[in-house]
């Protein structure tokens, strides 16, 4: 069974960066990956996903141009690179992941596209 563990939260003032990690216990060319986000009484949202090739991603409007999600299969581990922070990006962000072996370039953002989760890592972005 897959398993998720994240790493590379923390906090950081509005403008700064941070790079979360995200290691699978299997072999992540396997299956889609993406990155999710929530804040305390509200739903929670994909950011960025990622397909099992790493050819094709998918992004949150309100962080494009700013996070950039990859893959390294070679290590099993889903990164997000996170650049020009806002206070509003402030939230539990959370790994997923869905086997998927024959998937062609889909990177869903739903959550509900995704199986197995990883406990989470607090990103604080201060003003």
């Amino acid at each position: 069974q897959m398993q998720l563990v994240e790493s590379g939260g923390g906090s950081v003032q509005a403008g700064g960066s941070l790079r979360l990690s995200c290691a699978a216990s299997l072999f992540a060319s396997n299956y889609r990956m993406a990155w999710f986000r929530q804040v305390a009484g509200k739903e929670r949202e994909g950011v960025a996903a990622i397909d099992r090739r790493g050819t094709t991603t998918r992004y949150l409007d309100s962080v494009k141009g700013r996070f950039t999600i990859s893959k390294d299969t070679a290590k099993n581990t889903l990164y997000l690179q996170m650049n020009s922070l806002r206070p509003q990006d402030t939230a539990i962000y959370y790994c997923a992941a869905k086997y998927a072996p024959r998937d062609i370039n889909f990177a869903p953002l739903e959550s509900t596209d995704y199986d197995y989760w990883g406990q989470g890592t607090q990103v604080t972005v201060s003003s």
